[in-house]
């Protein structure tokens, strides 16, 4: 016991957070309840994303009723791939990917071949609230299916990679890089053996990985390289990110972004209770730069003035960096 105290106390002085500290500091404090179906909801994200003129992958329609089931062939008419995704899942659950079509059926981006029966069944499974968050009937949601920039075909194995980007009150304060695997099932979910790799604010250059909550280096699929990687559009992914407090309201949020070879970053979700491992990705504790934020407020609440989203970005890059910016 004395032993488990003693390594609590060492990783709480590098500023490791913990799950209780999240809880009761950062998530109870800064995210009203009430805000809460904003971002548990895909699509009430999306809309309101929309609304605000932040780019998001387009959505094709949106199935609500068992009835409605029979509006799919419609929907996807026009699309030869696309994604069915429950609208309040969770951990990447229930997320159907079709890439193309073949003779009459679907082939799914593992190269699985399904009927139209087969995603009509999903999407029932979906709305009967199967990967809902508290198991409540869902609705289903048909939308654009990503395809990756370039840069990640190297480090990623299928799927789509994503961005996770920490938000305290409209400031960055972490970042990390997810990075579908064979045993993720080419999915960008931790949990499922997706790979987490850190990511300089400053520069948007990936630093080293976590897979199974073990750092690594290389991607276990293609063995290449994880680190050093040049993230393009850096600076856009961080301002969509520090805007997204202006979008939703809660203090607290994982903010996920996708880079399309296309249409370049989009947002694809907001998190209310974005998870710890983060930090493992990063070698480095959240706590000491939530706190740093959180002076930086009280300290321009006693002057008057509110920073804009460029300005927040600025100052989480110069201040968290890992890279220096000049050579």
């Amino acid at each position: 016991m004395f032993g488990l105290i003693k390594t609590w106390k060492a990783l709480e002085a590098k500023g490791i957070m913990g799950i209780n500290r999240r809880n009761a500091d950062y998530v109870l404090k800064y995210n009203k309840r009430n805000l809460y179906p904003i971002v548990d909801d895909k699509i009430i994200t999306k809309l309101r994303a929309i609304e605000a003129g932040i780019d998001v992958p387009e959505m094709y329609g949106v199935i609500e009723t068992e009835r409605d089931i029979e509006k799919l062939s419609e929907i996807v008419k026009d699309h030869v791939d696309f994604v069915v995704k429950p609208a309040q899942g969770a951990g990447g659950d229930g997320i159907l990917v079709i890439a193309d079509r073949f003779e009459g059926r679907y082939r799914t981006v593992s190269g699985k071949i399904i009927t139209h029966d087969e995603i009509e069944h999903q999407i029932s499974n979906i709305l009967t609230g199967l990967y809902s968050l508290g198991g409540h009937r869902d609705r289903a949601l048909i939308e654009y299916r990503v395809t990756p920039d370039p840069i990640f075909k190297s480090i990623s194995y299928e799927g789509v990679p994503d961005i996770r980007i920490i938000v305290l009150m409209g400031y960055p304060v972490m970042a990390m890089l997810r990075l579908p695997t064979r045993q993720s099932g080419g999915k960008a979910n931790l949990h499922q053996g997706a790979i987490g790799v850190g990511v300089d604010l400053a520069t948007g250059i990936t630093l080293r990985g976590t897979w199974l909550n073990n750092k690594i280096s290389k991607h276990p699929d293609t063995t290449n390289a994880v680190d050093g990687v040049q993230l393009p559009n850096w600076d856009g992914f961080m301002k969509l990110a520090a805007g997204c407090y202006e979008l939703c309201g809660l203090g607290y949020i994982g903010v996920d972004m996708v880079l399309d070879q296309d249409k370049g970053p989009l947002i694809l979700e907001l998190n209310a209770r974005p998870g710890l491992n983060i930090q493992i990705a990063n070698d480095c504790g959240l706590t000491h730069r939530a706190h740093a934020v959180e002076n930086r407020i009280e300290e321009l609440k006693k002057k008057g003035i509110q920073e804009t989203a460029e300005e927040r970005v600025r100052f989480a890059q110069e201040l968290f960096g890992h890279i220096p910016t000049h050579a």
